[in-house]
């Protein structure tokens, strides 16, 4: 890990998680929210993620791991770190209520009474920002290893993460600048909820820095490619493919995947 770089992988880290804020604005001052670039967007993210996560995180998990252990041992520890960021990233979405859950979309029941309205959607708000901070904060740490370890694969995951935590950062102040008519409170909480990003990366860089090698660096790379992996097929696939169509999430994620195998050939 490159420790040259830790100023600007903390500084890309909070740019990607701040990015909430964006979507925090086009929810307060946009008379109309594109849906279908809404829709295109979140399936180019996922398109970004999945192809980093296999062609590069995983990549450079087997590598770094099988040159100091060897291949066969390299491939369980490898596989066993990618499988365990799915199930992490899943018990954290199982550990939130589904209607509390901004990932979950379902229609749920009828609104309640005018006098209860508000108040619920004030507490869903906030439940959303605790939801989405909690889901931001491996990312950031997704974020800032990747800088850490290469300033262009840093790059490349900052761009997919900021991405998708724009409609998050809608999906944290719609609800509460309903409720409240308070919009500074609103974005308050939007902005709160990206900030998780760079307080994981600070967490991992604390926690990790003692006992960094090229094993654990690289265990780390294929459990940060299990959670983008589950992220992308969980959240960003189905919020595409509601907000759009399917055949448009479909191009956006294949654009993804162009975009991001150039960025990679040019940069190499």
């Amino acid at each position: 890990m490159n420790e040259d770089n830790l100023l600007f992988a903390f500084t890309l880290t909070t740019l990607a998680g701040l990015s909430t804020a964006i979507g925090a604005g086009i929810a307060f001052f946009a008379k109309k929210t594109d849906t279908k670039l809404l829709s295109t967007a979140m399936g180019f993210s996922a398109g970004v993620m999945i192809y980093i996560s296999f062609v590069e995180l995983l990549a450079e998990g087997f590598r770094t791991v099988g040159a100091e252990l060897g291949d066969s041992i390299a491939g369980w520890i490898v596989c066993g770190a990618f499988f365990g960021g799915m199930l992490v990233t899943a018990i954290i979405d199982m550990m939130i209520p589904s209607f509390e859950n901004p990932h979950e979309f379902n229609d749920g029941p009828e609104p309640p009474p005018e006098e209860q309205k508000y108040k619920q959607l004030y507490r869903m708000g906030i439940f959303t920002a605790l939801a989405i901070g909690i889901h931001n904060f491996p990312e950031g740490i997704a974020t800032f290893m990747g800088a850490m370890k290469d300033t262009n694969l840093g790059i490349s995951i900052a761009v997919a993460v900021a991405i998708h935590n724009i409609p998050e950062g809608i999906a944290v102040s719609t609800p509460i600048f309903y409720a409240t008519g308070n919009k500074k409170k609103a974005f308050l909480f939007s902005v709160l909820s990206g900030l998780a990003e760079p307080v994981g990366a600070l967490f991992g860089y604390i926690l990790l820095r003692n006992f960094l090698s090229d094993v654990l660096l690289g265990t780390v790379f294929a459990f940060i490619a299990g959670i983008m992996v589950f992220i992308s097929f969980d959240q960003l696939l189905p919020a595409a493919q509601k907000f759009g169509s399917h055949h448009r999430a479909l191009y956006g994620l294949i654009a993804g995947m162009v975009v991001m195998a150039l960025s990679l050939l040019i940069g190499s």
